[in-house]
């Protein structure tokens, strides 16, 4: 992937800075514990390396084919961020690629990883990743992660930003307004806007008020009153602060869209 997508917070997600093993504190353990996790060798996330951690990491290493050690050496550090990378890596781009065609294929990359909330509600690795190296309770990451996708998107095409992104769903709609890129709802159900206007993918917002959204997500194939979402911060019930990025289907009722520049 272009060096423009690696900021120093997703740097800081990816690099080796040294071994780690039982008796780390802060950041380097907690990152280990959260990653252990993700792999399904759960320990508490607590920022304490401790046996249960070593443990932990000596499973991980077992099923990896990986000396085990219970020490987090590079070998093991690589092997435990492959999904990290593998969310990030580059996508080859055709001739008649659209900014829209692109965007949902990132974002079906992002899927295929599962990513989710790990040591607690909007923490872990992933939430960093889309919240710019925050998390944490206040850090409803559904904005990040559309904002994360789209600054990946126009990276891979080296094309500039449509709107500059944001974590709040209504600072999007706004950028989206003033950058003639919004399209309401309504203008789909009752007509006026096809699906086919809207290219291969856009950015959905759940509308509550006509100035206040609550979340939003990547939708693609829309058809009449329904359509298809990738989404982070959410879970199969839709919910708008869950827990993981999944798939679902979702009705048009109060929503409003972003769509892509051609």
């Amino acid at each position: 992937m272009p060096n423009t997508i690696y900021t120093s917070h997703v740097r800081r997600e990816l690099e080796f800075s040294g071994p780690i093993q039982r008796g780390a504190r802060g950041m380097k353990a907690r990152r280990v514990q959260e990653w252990v996790t993700f792999h399904g060798y759960a320990t508490p996330v607590d920022a304490d390396f401790g046996p249960a951690t070593e443990n932990a990491v000596q499973f991980f290493q077992q099923a990896a084919s990986l000396p085990v050690t219970g020490i987090v050496d590079e070998a093991t550090w690589n092997e435990m961020i492959v999904p990290l990378v593998r969310a990030l890596a580059p996508i080859p781009i055709n001739a008649d690629d659209t900014p829209a065609k692109v965007l949902l294929r990132v974002a079906q990359q992002h899927l295929a990883q599962h990513p989710l909330e790990l040591g607690g509600p909007n923490r872990g690795v992933w939430v960093r990743l889309y919240m710019g190296g925050n998390d944490g309770p206040e850090w409803l990451w559904c904005a990040g992660f559309v904002t994360f996708l789209l600054k990946q998107t126009c990276s891979l095409l080296e094309r500039p930003m449509p709107i500059p992104g944001s974590y709040s769903c209504d600072s999007l709609a706004y950028q989206a307004r003033e950058a003639g890129l919004f399209v309401y709802g309504t203008q789909l159900a009752n007509g006026a806007v096809n699906w086919g206007a809207l290219g291969d993918s856009q950015f959905f917002l759940v509308r509550r008020t006509s100035t206040d959204w609550t979340h939003t997500g990547l939708s693609f194939a829309g058809v009449h009153d329904t359509f298809s979402t990738i989404e982070g911060n959410t879970n199969d019930e839709g919910y708008n602060n869950g827990y993981e990025v999944c798939q679902r289907t979702r009705g048009i009722s109060s929503k409003d869209f972003i769509r892509m520049p051609a």
